[in-house]
């Protein structure tokens, strides 16, 4: 009986796999496993522009950039980053971070208060300008003239119904040379705040406010890291651009519940919408459209939206590949 129990266990083994053999099979499933993921995640970020470059063509557009930076991550995508575009309402990102510059320098105080008035100096030639209240997004601020208004309500109206009046206000306040300073200092280096809103004068010797895509991504990276002046004021920044009223560009493409603190911003033919996206569970990522040349500003929203929506959707995919 114990011989043919022996025979049996010796069977037994000899019909296993040596152990050495188990271990090299695991670890040669876990790399090829390992491989396939690595292959996956390299080829995410073509296959993002690919798409996003197929939306651009499909558009019409005479030119469009983005700029995109995952904080979660690191990956950046960029589409003609450096090419110069006319900034619209995104220069004032820069003059509100220039404000709460001043502000952590005591120059001036949230809470001060200040003239409203609607007279301003052109660039072109010192000479004075107007704005119209009908060209402008907000009317309210028309009606009190002669009165004052508190730094901080400025910022808010300049920021989320993007008031050209208010700012105006703070940009002869602050001054475009130290916004242009404040611009340097943190690496933006094409942006240029030359002067206030609606200088026509300026505009046809083409003295403009101009950016590019990474400028922008420069600008809110900083904020979204908390390094735009002080943490403090970065967290005032995020809270004012998070209640931004013009939503039909980049939060139209994302889910609802999603939270976007951003600024846009359109003239003729120009629509730009500059954000950072706050998916769930996870950390920002920046996202810049900037475009050029659409006539219809419905169509311009849709493609910053389409755009914003295949961002979301690779982000939030390689999120879940790296999960599992």
């Amino acid at each position: 009986m114990r011989t043919h129990y022996a025979l049996r266990q010796s069977q037994r083994l000899r019909q296993r796999p040596p152990i050495r053999l188990l271990v090299i099979g695991i670890l040669l499933a876990f790399a090829f496993s390992f491989l396939r993921s690595c292959s996956a995640a390299a080829s995410a970020p073509e296959e993002l522009e690919r798409r996003i470059n197929d939306l651009i063509r499909a558009s019409g557009a005479e030119t469009v950039a983005v700029a995109y930076h995952d904080l979660d991550t690191g990956q950046e995508l960029l589409i003609n980053p450096d090419v110069s575009f006319h900034a619209a309402s995104t220069m004032k990102v820069p003059v509100m971070m220039e404000v709460y510059r001043q502000v952590a320098a005591r120059k001036i105080r949230l809470d001060q208060r200040a003239p409203i008035k609607n007279d301003f100096v052109s660039l072109a030639d010192g000479s004075h300008y107007s704005l119209s209240a009908e060209s402008d997004s907000e009317q309210s601020l028309y009606k009190r003239i002669g009165q004052t208004e508190t730094i901080r309500e400025l910022v808010r109206l300049m920021i989320t119904v993007s008031s050209n009046l208010a700012a105006n206000l703070l940009m002869e306040r602050v001054t475009p040379e130290r916004v242009m300073d404040l611009m340097r200092a943190i690496g933006a280096n094409n942006m240029r705040v030359l002067r206030g809103v609606e200088d026509g004068k300026a505009f046809q010797k083409g003295l403009n406010n101009t950016t590019t895509a990474r400028d922008l991504m420069v600008i809110m990276r900083l904020i979204a890291e908390r390094g735009a002046v002080s943490a403090k004021a970065s967290d005032e920044m995020i809270k004012v651009m998070l209640d931004q009223k013009f939503n039909e560009g980049i939060p139209a493409g994302l889910p609802p519940g999603v939270r976007v603190s951003h600024k846009t911003g359109s003239i003729t033919r120009i629509n730009h919408d500059a954000a950072i996206v706050y998916p769930k569970g996870r950390k920002p990522y920046v996202l810049v459209v900037l475009t050029r040349g659409i006539d219809d500003e419905k169509r311009a929203h849709k493609l910053i939206a389409d755009i914003s929506r295949v961002v979301y959707e690779a982000t939030t995919a390689a999120g879940s590949r790296e999960s599992r």
